[in-house]
Order: C-alpha cells, then sequence, then structure tokens
C-alpha cells in the first residue's frame, strides 16, 4: 500500500458533536497508518483534543494525527438563550466558518498536494466549501462525511417514504426543527455539493442500526457521489467492566466515575443534553424534582450550553442559576448518596459504558444515539432541535431502544416532574422497560460485531482505506 503519498485532511464542522466525529474517524485511519491532517479553527482543535476520551493513554492516538488551525474572522461569541431550542448563539460561527475557512484550507490542500500523489479531504457535509476546494486540485478529491443518522437522508429525500410509513414514522421539516438562517446555510452547502460532487459519503452507522436505511440511501441520488461507506460507529466501542468503569487509560479519572465504581450493576440513569442545548431554570427544577422523586440514581450533566467558541460557561452566572434552581428541589447539600451533578464537561464513553449504568436521558444528537446504543443503553428521549426529533423517532418506533419523554409537538412547553418521572419509571422498573432493555442489549452486540473483525462496518473501513490509498 503506498499510504505515505496519500495525505488525509478531515475537515469537520465547528460544533462538539461534529468535531467528536471528525476526530474519531481521523484517528480511525491513523491507526491504518494514514497521514491524516485534521483542519479547524484553534479553539476547536483545543477542545477537540481535551475532550477526546476512549482511546487509551491521552498522548498515544493524538499524536498519530497532526492538527492544523484555520484562521476565521472575528466574530461573536454570545451567550445562549434557553429561551431558544436551537443553538441560534452559534450562527455567527458557523457563518464566519463556512466563508472564512475556504482561504486557509485551500492554502494547506494545495501545500499538501504538491509534496503528495493524491490528497483525499474527508469534510462534514456541512462544511461543503472543501469539496470546492478539492476539485480545484488535479490530485485532490473529497467524500462527505455524514454525521447525522442514514436514516434523516431517507427523510429529507421523501417525508412519505416507504420505510417510514411501515414504521409510523414522522420526519419533521427542517425549518420546525431550526431557525431559517440555520436551514438557509444548509442549503448553501447542500449547492456547493453539488458545483463539486464528491466521490461518496461517509456515515457513522451500521447496518446492525440503520440496515434498512442504507439500502435505501443508496438508490437516492447524491451530489457526495454513488459511494457508500457505512463505518460506524466512529467513537471506540468500549467493554463495561464488572463493578467498575471501563478504563480511558487516562491518569486524569473523572470522579463520576468513581462514584458509579460503588453503585449496583445496572441502576443508575445517566441524564445529559449536549453542549449546545440550555434547559431554563423552571425546566431544571422540573427535572430535579422527577429525579428526586423517582428515587433512581443517577448522574447528572448539568451546565449551560457552549459558546461558539466552545468555552463551556460552567462558571459563569447562567450556569450558577441552573445550579441554584437544581439545588432547590434537591437540596442545598446536591443530591446526597443517590446521585451525582457534574457541572462541567463529562467522559460520556465512559459513563455509557460503565457496568452501574443503566439507561441514558438524551437529547438524541446522532453522536449521543450511537454511543448509548453501541453500549447497550436504552435511550429517554428528549429532542431539542435540528435531527434529535428524527433521531427520536428512530430509537422509539424503528428500534424500539427507548421512550420518549417530550412529544416534540409540546417543545415549547416546560415538562412537567410527573411525566419525567412516569419515563423514568417506564423503562428502570417496568416489564416494558425491561423489554426495552433487551432490546437495548441486543442492539449493543450486533453493534460489537458490526466494528469485528469480518462485520460489516469493518468492511466498508476496509474498503475505505483501500479506496483512498488506490
Amino acid at each position: 500500500m503506498e499510504s505515505a503519498a496519500v495525505a488525509i485532511v478531515t475537515v469537520p464542522f465547528p460544533a462538539q458533536g461534529h468535531l467528536n466525529q471528525l476526530l474519531h474517524l481521523s484517528l480511525l485511519l491513523a491507526a491504518r497508518g494514514l497521514p491524516v491532517h485534521f483542519a479547524a479553527p484553534e479553539p476547536h482543535l483545543r477542545e477537540a483534543r481535551s475532550r477526546l476520551h476512549g482511546w487509551g493513554p491521552d498522548a498515544a492516538l493524538p499524536a498519530a494525527v497532526r492538527f492544523r488551525a484555520l484562521d476565521v474572522p472575528a466574530h461573536e461569541s454570545p451567550a445562549p438563550d434557553p429561551r431558544s431550542l436551537f443553538p441560534a448563539h452559534m450562527q455567527q460561527l458557523f457563518e464566519a466558518y463556512c466563508g472564512g475557512a475556504r482561504a486557509p484550507l485551500a492554502a494547506l490542500l494545495a501545500e499538501l498536494a504538491a509534496t503528495h500523489r493524491r490528497v483525499v479531504v474527508l469534510h462534514d457535509r456541512m462544511a461543503a466549501f472543501a469539496a470546492a476546494e478539492a476539485a480545484r486540485l488535479p490530485n485532490a478529491e473529497s467524500l462527505g462525511v455524514h454525521c447525522l443518522a442514514a436514516s434523516y437522508n431517507v427523510g429529507w429525500a421523501d417525508r412519505e417514504h416507504a420505510l417510514l410509513r411501515r414504521h409510523g414514522l414522522v420526519f419533521y421539516p427542517p425549518d420546525a426543527c431550526a431557525t431559517p438562517e440555520f436551514v438557509a446555510l444548509a442549503r448553501r452547502m447542500g449547492q456547493e455539493r453539488r458545483r463539486a460532487p464528491g466521490a461518496g459519503m461517509v456515515v457513522n452507522t451500521c447496518r446492525a442500526l440503520e440496515g434498512d436505511f442504507l439500502d435505501a440511501l443508496q438508490r437516492i441520488p447524491s451530489s457526495d457521489g454513488r459511494r457508500l461507506f457505512a463505518i460506524g460507529p466512529l467513537s471506540p466501542v468500549l467493554l463495561p467492566l464488572p463493578g467498575a468503569g471501563a478504563s480511558s487509560g487516562s491518569s486524569r479519572r473523572h470522579e463520576c466515575l468513581d462514584w458509579l465504581d460503588a453503585q449496583p450493576p445496572s441502576s443508575v440513569l445517566y441524564v445529559s443534553f449536549g453542549t449546545t442545548s440550555s434547559l431554563r431554570a423552571e425546566q431544571v427544577r422540573e427535572l430535579a424534582a422527577a429525579l428526586r422523586d423517582s428515587g433512581a440514581r443517577f448522574v447528572w450533566v448539568l451546565r449551560d450550553a457552549d459558546r461558539a467558541d466552545l468555552r463551556g460557561g460552567e462558571g459563569d452566572a447562567a450556569a450558577e442559576t441552573l445550579r441554584a434552581a437544581a439545588a432547590s428541589e434537591l437540596g442545598p447539600d446536591g443530591p446526597g448518596a443517590t446521585g451525582v451533578v457534574v457541572t462541567g464537561w463529562a467522559p460520556q464513553l465512559e459513563i455509557l459504558a460503565h457496568g452501574a449504568t443503566a439507561a441514558f436521558m438524551s437529547h438524541c444528537g446522532w453522536n449521543s444515539t450511537v454511543e448509548s446504543l453501541s453500549h447497550g443503553k436504552p435511550i429517554l428521549a428528549w429532542p431539542m432541535h435540528s435531527d434529535q426529533p428524527w433521531d427520536a423517532e428512530l430509537v422509539c418506533k424503528y428500534l424500539r431502544a427507548g421512550v420518549l419523554v417530550r412529544p416534540w409537538e409540546r417543545r415549547h412547553d416546560v415538562t412537567p416532574a410527573a411525566a419525567i418521572r412516569d419515563a423514568i419509571d417506564r423503562v428502570m422498573a417496568s416489564d416494558e422497560g425491561a423489554e426495552i432493555r433487551r432490546r437495548a442489549a441486543a442492539l449493543w452486540e450486533a453493534v460489537r460485531g458490526a466494528v469485528a473483525e469480518g462485520g460489516s462496518s469493518r468492511q466498508d473501513l476496509d474498503e475505505l482505506v483501500a479506496y483512498v490509498t488506490r
């Protein structure tokens, strides 16, 4: 294999779930001996490195990837608005990135094209300007990386598709799930892809989760090209250890994992709504009351959403307001022996892989959805924006591995403690929940088979490596 003559450039979209997936992909390819350049704005390079976990010792695999900073124009980084479901406070970053990162990326690609036989650009489909820049070079090509569910594209193409009708799935139009400004940006990136068609699409999924939809997607014309590589999950599938957490190999083990070590097997509810969503204080109080009254053990990640520069806002006034709202129900001294409230970043992969964790109350971002099901943990689905309502539909109706906490139609309402507690009881302490947990465990086994030697995802990864190094 002449892999040394090929340079891989991965270009993420600057939001944590997207950065995460492209960095995991970079590490998978670097582990195959390919030189990989991970290109993003400097603050996002920093946070992507600091939040990476699950791959072993901190300095081992990230050193196999070269981090390349893309300068973007100055932009505001306002605080998130908890009254807005969609993270509109990130829009200025998204616009600055998609407009301003083009020139520095073009310079990087030209530099690599002059010293390599071929340059292959693997770009987030929301960073499709990278495809246009690759198309300008005679020895470069691009593939789109789809950071959403494969099934989302089927629903986007045909809301009345037979698979959706058969399973009673509802595809909510993008303008019902995002701001007009973001939808307009997504459409502009689609136009970029159509002007510079790629060689194919890489999808963070596997046949165990979306086999029927992958077959359907292959029959739908795509501006990303005709090749489809389903190589997910991109994040490592960690083994749960009886009575202890899966080790990341890091010397900086998070304290919540020590607390989990002391809990009975399959007894803890993990609660997290990702890095782009902020809850209103009144919603925090209702959720805290539900956790208190359910009696369930829990790990609750309670933090304000990331800013545009990926500062987490753990110590600002908004975060203090959230913590005070939780304390009003849990008590000023916290949850006591029944739970842990994490007010900063949390090692989600290790929490989900832990033998004490039973289920995940989640916003249903695709990253979190795949990570949860990859570790056999059912989902209490609470979608916030974008593709998340679709992921909730997929989890609850198609995969039958979760329950819906709040219907999408009630997204602007404060969900009362009684409804939240009912969802917790359904999953954690009912016959229905036992069947849901059984389904999630079966998916875990199937996903592990997909990434094992001879599995569908491993085969697609082999084919991707063979294609880019041909």
